[in-house]
């Protein structure tokens, strides 16, 4: 099956008639994998940002399938919360025209083909975080980040604890002229509200679940953050590092779209 980039090529070299293209664009827009998986191909040329294959509570083999499907249709494939099992398995099972990443701390796996390219946009994103122990999640909202295209900077373990540790990375920040920033926190969930009173750049605020006790599992960070009286915060939910990526990855090629 074509890209739709081959598609499109095609069809301008008159290879295919544009009944032909549009039949294998219908075609290819969502393909079942034996009744286990629809999956949608076009939704990066659609919205922006690919569809990302979660791995959590999938058996290792349909994991394995369902990525590699994505792989021959698109020319890559990006896996996330995947375990030691899922990784293993992937990285077995690429194939020898392609390459395997693997980012352990945000537990995720891409595959592309070796001549797949990712064309800069100028989105540029900064990434923030409470403490060590909330990398993870931020890893995530930098790994979608950068497969679409965006520079990212991150300025890890900032929390309000020590709250002189945030001048000098905000500083950093606003010299690189960041688009937006993703601040990752976990506990009372503060620092956001402080980042946010200080700058004038939108903030995505991903609460995380390291917490415990009273509002454990994160629940407490949520509610925090959703009570923020600083305004230019947007929150996403628990642990949600893909989410606050996709969001701030359309925010900032956006931005880069019209800056040029």
């Amino acid at each position: 099956m074509f890209t739709l980039k081959e598609i499109l090529e095609k069809t301008a070299c008159s290879e295919l008639t544009i009944e032909e293209a549009e039949k294998l664009i219908r075609l290819q827009a969502i393909a079942e994998l034996e009744g286990i998986a629809k999956i949608d191909y076009h939704r990066e040329q659609r919205k922006g940002v690919p569809e990302v294959i979660l791995a959590e509570n999938k058996t290792v083999q349909d994991t394995v399938d369902i990525s590699l499907k994505m792989l021959q249709t698109n020319g890559r494939a990006i896996i996330s919360r995947c375990t030691s099992q899922h990784i293993e398995a992937l990285k077995t099972a690429t194939p020898s025209d392609a390459i395997c990443q693997v980012n352990q701390k945000a537990k995720m796996v891409i595959i592309k083909n070796k001549n797949y390219t990712i064309t800069a946009s100028g989105g540029k994103i900064g990434l923030l975080t409470a403490g060590t122990s909330d990398i993870s999640v931020a890893e995530e909202a930098k790994t979608i980040a950068e497969e679409m295209g965006c520079t990212t900077y991150t300025q890890y373990d900032l929390g309000v604890a020590g709250i002189h540790r945030i001048i000098e990375p905000l500083k950093e920040l606003i010299i690189k002229d960041v688009d937006v920033i993703i601040v990752v926190a976990g506990r009372e969930g503060a620092l956001p509200s402080v980042i946010a009173g200080i700058v004038n750049i939108p903030i995505i605020a991903v609460p995380t679940s390291n917490s415990y006790g009273f509002g454990e599992k994160g629940i407490s960070t949520l509610m925090a953050m959703l009570q923020s009286c600083s305004l230019g915060i947007a929150v996403v939910n628990i642990d949600s590092g893909i989410a606050a990526g996709a969001i701030a990855t359309l925010i900032a090629n956006r931005t880069a779209k019209f800056r040029k």
